[in-house]
């Protein structure tokens, strides 16, 4: 307990700096975050970038960037002709609207046309909708209502077409739309672990978790053409729309959805090499980083390495998944939140990202050495239940 009280004060020291000591966040960080107060929001704002190191700024940059993504759900989020209140637009500018009306009517197939837009954005959006829906099913969270949900959308007044789930039918979605387009290797069933059941969509006037987190990847699809929406950022918007939604401070509660947005950008404007197939080789690339592991184990214990190349168990069939989701689907989401709290405090961030995966090999020696070639798919697809801290403790000693 004392220990733990010593931590919240180095903690409430650090965030009662008028320019927060970013080489100190990060060595307290990295030993965890308090769960209690704002610590781990602060936190990962920080480390991610959102927030700057001086407080005097913070209030500016949170409310531009809320305004921001507010104008975001407007423009890119609500049906063609809406109005805030739902329904039509008024047609008080007659010549405007009689120069638009072909070109904007919901039939138009022309380029130019925001109805033509609009119906296109079903195609990822069922992707996104079919993934949401199952997200992190060993809690309730996703499943619940939201505290504060975004008014102009979940008030549709019998518009259609505002909540994105609507706009959608997940069954028709096939299993050939859900691979993703990089190491020919990787199915569905490496990507990701989900639940077999879909949540359901709240009444006129709430929305759930899911339903946040699907307007999320939606805006950021829309926003990023070149790259879209890639099956897998769903697991990592999650984790931190729950540390966003969760601060014990409503004032930036209300705003987790804004806030998690931009967090969630600036953590995919590092990792997003994972996730586009042309860079899989690049430094930053999938296949890179999973080479990096495999020399790491090489050097560690070549028993094991020797081992799980005689068995031709390459590190495509289970750490693929481990480093593109951070570790987001191997471990509670409690641990996860810890996990994460180490790997945004790397200053060579997914550094230490590499060792935990390095570890999580070596902790299971016995078992790996003992095990034919499908027990040990089984073992390091679906890691055995584990302290996360046994699992840091180990990945720090690596040198």
């Amino acid at each position: 307990m004392a220990i733990f009280k010593a931590r919240v004060k180095e903690f409430e020291d650090i965030f009662a700096q008028d320019v927060i000591e970013i080489k100190q966040l990060r060595q307290h960080t990295f030993n965890g975050v308090p769960d209690v107060l704002s610590f781990r929001a602060l936190s990962w704002k920080m480390l991610l970038g959102y927030l700057g190191p001086r407080r005097s700024n913070w209030s500016t940059t949170l409310t531009q960037k809320r305004a921001l993504y507010k104008q975001f759900i407007m423009e890119l989020v609500l049906p063609p002709g809406h109005t805030r209140n739902g329904g039509a637009d008024s047609d008080d500018d007659d010549d405007e609207s009689r120069g638009v009306g072909l070109k904007d009517h919901p039939l138009s197939e022309g380029p130019e046309s925001a109805w033509n837009t609009f119906f296109n954005d079903n195609e990822f959006l069922l992707q996104i909708d079919k993934d949401v829906r199952r997200l992190c099913p060993d809690i309730s969270f996703f499943q619940q209502p939201t505290e504060y949900p975004c008014e102009i959308v979940v008030h549709s007044k019998g518009e259609q077409g505002r909540r994105l789930h609507e706009r959608v039918v997940p069954s028709v979605l096939s299993s050939a739309n859900v691979e993703r387009k990089g190491l020919g290797v990787t199915k569905i069933n490496l990507i990701t672990k989900r639940s077999a059941e879909n949540y359901a969509a709240m009444e006129e006037g709430q929305e759930a978790h899911w339903e946040v987190v699907q307007r999320i990847l939606f805006i950021y699809a829309k926003l990023n053409p070149g790259q879209g929406y890639v099956q897998g950022m769903n697991e990592i918007v999650g984790p931190i729309l729950y540390v966003m939604a969760s601060d014990p401070d409503l004032s930036n509660r209300a705003h987790a959805e804004a806030d998690c947005f931009f967090c969630f950008t600036a953590l995919m404007s590092e990792i997003r090499d994972f996730f586009i197939k042309t860079l899989d080789d690049a430094e930053g690339g999938i296949r890179c980083m999973m080479s990096r592991l495999s020399n790491m184990l090489k050097a560690k214990d070549v028993s094991i390495y020797d081992h799980l190349k005689s068995q031709e168990l390459h590190p495509q069939y289970y750490s693929f998944r481990w480093i593109n989701l951070l570790l987001s689907q191997e471990f509670p989401l409690p641990d996860v939140l810890r996990i994460w709290d180490s790997i945004f405090s790397d200053e060579n961030r997914f550094d230490f990202l590499i060792k935990i995966c390095c570890s999580m090999i070596l902790i299971q020696r016995e078992a790996i050495l003992e095990n034919d070639f499908a027990s040990n798919v089984k073992l390091l697809q679906n890691y055995p239940p584990i302290d996360i801290n046994v699992v840091l403790t180990h990945a720090v000693s690596l040198a």
